[in-house]
């Protein structure tokens, strides 16, 4: 398969303190991949590096074989890459349908939609997502009314709105039932194939349900890869959760 995002030698420092340290990753096209790691691991500003919020004082991110060092947060956006913080980031006052309109229609007002409809096309997408994430029967509702995880998925939804080859997914499922988790585990691998999915998650329940790769990420490296079982087994992850600082890669 083709690879989509690779990361050479990243390491990012903060007033001498290196928040990443030679990071090395590469995903491939359609591929689900979770990351994990204790508090401080690297894993934000794993993410801040690949959307250009943060500039890496070494190394190289390429998106489909162009760094994307240096660019704008905007364009790395227009680029196909699209980032789901932790908090939902929703217009709480519109409903679930009118927010995934103005993520369909890439920029129009809501005054806009008020007096206009969408094409055939985008309505039908609309539709499309809405039963994708399992909010069809409250695309009326407003978004402020929504339960966390509902907001969740509709604020993902609203992501895979602006069709980007790539996902980047931060904590999901914090603060969600054990229902609303193992749909969510459901709809990011009902994602995956015609998207590349990045997550990044605390929950072990929920990343053993992905049944995806995983990354350990340990003071700003990889530490190690492989299945989840793979990983929980590994005696310098167990070291790492049990709080150990001499642990090597």
């Amino acid at each position: 398969m083709n690879t989509l995002l690779e990361l050479k030698g990243v390491t990012v420092s903060f007033d001498g303190f290196l928040a990443l340290n030679d990071l090395n990753l590469k995903l491939t096209s359609g591929e689900l991949r979770a990351v994990i790691g204790p508090n401080g691991a690297g894993k934000t500003t794993f993410l801040d590096v690949i959307t250009g919020k943060v500039k890496p004082s070494k190394g190289e991110v390429l998106f489909r074989g162009k760094s994307l060092i240096g660019k704008p947060e905007h364009h790395i956006v227009r680029l196909g890459i699209g980032r789901k913080f932790q908090t939902p980031r929703v217009i709480e006052n519109l409903s679930c349908r009118r927010n995934l309109e103005l993520a369909v229609a890439k920029g129009s007002s809501p005054l806009k939609l008020l007096f206009t409809n969408l094409p055939n096309k985008q309505r039908d997408r609309v539709q499309q997502l809405l039963l994708q994430v399992g909010l069809a029967s409250h695309d009326q509702q407003l978004a402020g009314g929504l339960s966390h995880g509902q907001k969740q998925w509709l604020e993902i939804a609203m992501l895979v709105a602006q069709d980007p080859d790539l996902l980047l997914v931060d904590e999901p499922v914090a603060g969600l039932s054990d229902e609303e988790t193992a749909h969510t585990a459901a709809l990011l691998k009902d994602l995956s194939g015609s998207h590349t999915v990045l997550v990044i998650e605390h929950d072990m329940d929920f990343i053993r349900d992905l049944q995806a790769p995983v990354t350990v990420l340990h003071e700003g490296h990889v530490l190690c890869e492989g299945s989840m079982e793979e990983v929980q087994a590994d005696s310098r992850v167990i070291d790492v959760y049990l709080g150990r600082e001499d642990v090597n890669p």
